[in-house]
């Protein structure tokens, strides 16, 4: 799977996605070293592959990953700067909660605060869903990245 590049400075505001998810129950938030247990614990279920990665950025401070939240539970979360600086992901949301916005959200929590750090430009790594980040945020592929940054975990 390619990556795919974001210029942070066109990124499309916050504060929009974060009351749409809250319109429709989620709130999205940056993770605190509290969440650590069950954020890893959920993340573990849903999607095992990116635990790891999803605890490297307990590993920092502040911690470079956000959750989406119904009610006391968990639906979602998105991380950047694991497995490279300047790298957004892994993001995932639980299947029963995807098209409410959490993922729009998560998305731009965390490029905005990419962008807040300095960046200019963000990539994404190893993506999925090319038409999502195309049309949330504008991003475009990266010739000649399959499997860049991955390549290293092929056997």
């Amino acid at each position: 799977m390619p990556d795919m590049l974001v210029k942070l400075y066109e990124l499309p505001p916050l504060q929009p996605a974060l009351v749409a998810a809250a319109l429709n129950g989620y709130a999205v938030r940056r993770a605190v070293t509290a969440d650590r247990v069950d954020t890893l614990a959920w993340v573990r279920l849903l999607f095992p592959s990116w635990c790891a990665e999803v605890e490297a950025a307990f590993d920092v401070t502040p911690v470079t990953c956000y959750v989406a939240l119904c009610g006391n539970g968990i639906v979602g979360f998105a991380c950047y700067d694991v497995t490279c600086l300047n790298f957004f992901g892994p993001t995932g949301v639980a299947e029963t909660e995807r098209g409410c916005g959490i993922g729009r959200a998560l998305l731009l929590a965390a490029l905005h605060a990419q962008k807040a750090q300095g960046y200019a430009y963000a990539i994404i790594g190893g993506v999925g869903p090319a038409e999502f980040y195309v049309k949330t945020v504008g991003a475009t592929l990266i010739e000649g990245s399959t499997p860049g940054i991955y390549a290293q975990r092929q056997p």
